[in-house]
């Protein structure tokens, strides 16, 4: 599966490299999304290469709060699993899935809190309810 993004990467730093090294494998695992850069300081996260890089912290580079990241879903289904799996290990929620027609029509996802209280999105575009607009 290839995902096409319009960045190169991001990185987040957690307070805790280790356990939210556990964190994203579980969360992101039902996305198609595994570790592709494990490094003992750094992991880069993606599928045909890595995209979303978490850093271990220190004094240079604090954790990171407050940040959005959208990761997108081939389904409906996946943005189900995706919840399932961050709540399971460890996230907390910030909204179940369902559309979200205020953004726009077949916008289906599902936010999570990681555990360092980012807001983590899994996204479906869903091509049979998008309008004609």
């Amino acid at each position: 599966m290839k995902i096409n993004t319009s960045f190169d990467h991001i990185t987040l730093i957690p307070k805790n490299y280790e356990k939210a090294l556990r964190f994203y494998d579980e969360a992101l695992a039902p996305l198609g999304i595994k570790q592709v850069m494990p490094k003992s300081d750094s992991c880069g996260f993606g599928v045909d290469h890595p995209f979303f890089w978490l850093g271990a912290p220190d004094a240079e580079y604090p954790a990171t709060t407050h940040v959005h990241v959208a990761f997108s879903a081939q389904s409906k289904e996946e943005v189900e699993k995706f919840y399932v799996a961050a709540l399971k290990a460890g996230g907390t929620d910030n909204g179940s899935p369902d559309y979200q027609t205020q953004y726009h029509p077949g916008y289906f996802a599902a936010f999570v809190f990681d555990l360092d209280g980012n807001n983590i999105e899994a996204v479906y575009r869903d091509p049979n309810t998008l309008s004609e607009d």
